[in-house]
């Protein structure tokens, strides 16, 4: 481990251990338990390794997490606003005790870091939600997404790094907070302001950038996060084409690209904070956040979280802690006579601006034409078209959720025959029984099981939809949050319906051959959806069917007709 101290920023604790140790610590970790983690605890791993989450020295245990819930601060007092937390299995938290030793590794088995096992504990969910979101409303996604965590294990205790996760895409561009630090003092920047968004950049935020950076007498890093995708962006290669694309545009030896991989919380202003200091810990002096033309950071929905103003204000309240200074974003408009953006509250009253949103962007993409130069350059718009095919020729995937015996195995097959009648897509069925017989044989109905077996369907669904084919998905999905885990799964590789076929409990028990219903509701079999487990009827279902008064070929007619809507078939082709 390795302190440096210097003009950008402050101590930076990296927490890479020696040569030798590391060769110990291999050989001795055959007897140790290990994890194996996900996408979000690879980031918070890289960021803990590398020093960008300085002064934390590992994953926090219930001591801090009641800290920064309730205080925002750590135990000992330093400022910090989210928890970094690491969740494990029931299995591997039981084998656990203080003092072991426990393997942090990847997906592929390779040993990263080890951590030295302080406390075994389970994390006040409600109490994180509030901290984070402000809410415990589970309408909420993310309140729904950690609340839905709310029995599972953390293991905390300081971590020793062996190597940060392995990165084959833009590693020239993957900087760490040394290096960075270090390219700053080479290069004399003394005044950093850092530019952090996950969108697409196009001239609007461009140029509100450059204004700040000059107001601010500081260079400029954009350092978009590339650790998780969030619903709505487009894929991380095509962003990061995209921002090479832009560079050439800035002030000559004004900016500078580099990628942070970290995982979005949707944490509001507090998650600001952190970002700034992980930035802070980059080198950086300033910071800005990528909001929405109207000021306000979105959610997962698409709904403002959190705004300017709201940032503005905790870090005010925080300013000599945190030792950042937050830019305010100034929305910049494209005033038609002067062909150039300038900021909104100049434009003269008979002034014509010209404005195209998010939404009107994706039509453009989705129906193959032009986006304007004055909104984005042309080099950008074209690493856009390259990547993101029209509707028609997109994969998509028609995802059926309902009770069993509601129709949805008879629409599913039923769209199946008609689709590939259509033609020009392959057409794949992953019927509930068809995959739990297949893909999930192994798997038992308690919770954790189906829940798995939806999650494993939305995985094939989404290669299937990434390759330009159809995924018709039919299994019952009763629960809202993992539905949303499939539904972010899917999006980014093409288009996603999700079709409730909403027949009511009485209608599907009448239908019920196998007596299913009649032993769920013997006792016989437990946890059965709708008598002894719940159902949650989707708010956000693009087609509702209730087959009680439907033939199985009107009900596949409105599927068609929405599929048609979203120009994903044309009304040709259905003839």
């Amino acid at each position: 481990m390795d302190n440096l101290i210097s003009p950008h920023g402050g101590d930076l604790i990296d927490l890479l251990v020696d040569e030798d140790h590391i060769a110990e610590m291999r050989e001795a970790s055959r007897d140790w338990p290990s994890v194996d983690l996900g996408p979000r605890q690879l980031c918070d791993l890289e960021l803990l390794i590398n020093g960008g989450y300085s002064p934390l020295t590992g994953f926090m245990g219930s001591g801090d997490h009641a800290a920064v819930c309730s205080r925002m601060h750590l135990a000992d007092g330093t400022l910090w606003p989210l928890p970094v937390t690491l969740d494990v299995a029931d299995e591997v938290a039981e084998g656990l005790s203080e003092g072991d030793r426990l393997a942090l590794r990847d997906p592929e088995g390779v040993m990263l870091a080890v951590l030295r096992v302080g406390e075994v504990w389970q994390p006040d969910r409600e109490a994180e939600v509030r901290a984070i979101f402000g809410t415990n409303d589970r309408s909420h996604p993310g309140v729904a997404q950690h609340l839905h965590r709310a029995k599972v294990w953390s293991v905390a205790g300081p971590v020793e790094g062996i190597q940060t996760p392995v990165h084959h895409d833009y590693r020239e561009l993957r900087l760490t907070p040394r290096e960075l630090r270090h390219k700053f003092t080479r290069l004399g920047w003394r005044r950093v302001m850092a530019f952090q968004t996950h969108r697409t950049i196009h001239r609007a935020a461009q140029s509100m950038m450059v204004e700040a950076a000059r107001d601010a007498d500081a260079n400029l890093l954009i350092h978009p996060i590339v650790g998780l995708s969030q619903p709505g962006d487009a894929d991380h290669y095509t962003r990061i084409r995209c921002y090479q694309a832009l560079m050439p545009h800035y002030p000559k030896f004004m900016a500078r690209l580099n990628l942070l991989p970290m995982a979005p919380r949707g944490g509001g202003p507090r998650e600001a904070v952190l970002q700034a200091i992980v930035h802070k810990n980059h080198g950086c002096t300033h910071f800005m956040v990528d909001f929405d033309g109207a000021g306000s950071v979105l959610d997962t929905t698409g709904s403002p979280v959190y705004g300017a103003e709201e940032t503005a204000e905790i870090f005010a309240e925080h300013a000599d802690e945190l030792g950042m200074e937050f830019v305010k974003p100034r929305e910049m408009v494209y005033l038609e006579d002067r062909k150039s953006y300038v900021p909104a509250d100049t434009v003269p009253a008979d002034g014509r601006v010209l404005r195209i949103n998010a939404d009107e962007v994706r039509r453009r993409l989705d129906d193959g034409r032009e986006i304007p130069d004055w909104y984005t350059y042309p080099a950008v718009a074209r690493e856009l078209h390259r990547t993101h095919p029209t509707r028609g020729a997109q994969g998509f995937t028609v995802f059926f959720t309902g009770l069993s015996g509601s129709g949805k195995s008879t629409i599913a097959n039923a769209l199946r025959v008609k689709l590939l009648e259509i033609g020009g897509r392959g057409v794949t069925l992953l019927d509930g029984d068809l995959v739990r017989a297949n893909l999930s044989s192994e798997l038992g109905f308690s919770k954790q099981h189906r829940d798995l077996n939806i999650r494993r369907i939305g995985f094939v669904a989404a290669e299937i939809t990434r390759a330009g084919g159809v995924a018709i998905c039919a299994p019952i999905a009763p629960y809202n949050v993992v539905r949303r885990e499939v539904r972010e799964m899917v999006e980014p590789c093409g288009g996603f319906v999700l079709v409730h076929v909403s027949t009511p409990l009485d209608v599907c028990e009448i239908r019920d051959r196998k007596g299913m219903y009649a032993k769920a509701r013997a006792g016989i079999i437990k946890e059965f959806t709708g008598i002894s487990d719940p159902y949650e009827a989707p708010a956000d279902a693009h087609v509702v069917i209730d087959t009680s008064d439907v033939t199985p070929a009107e009900a596949t007619r409105e599927v068609l007709l929405h599929l048609e809507r979203q120009g994903f078939i044309s009304a040709r082709d259905e003839g």
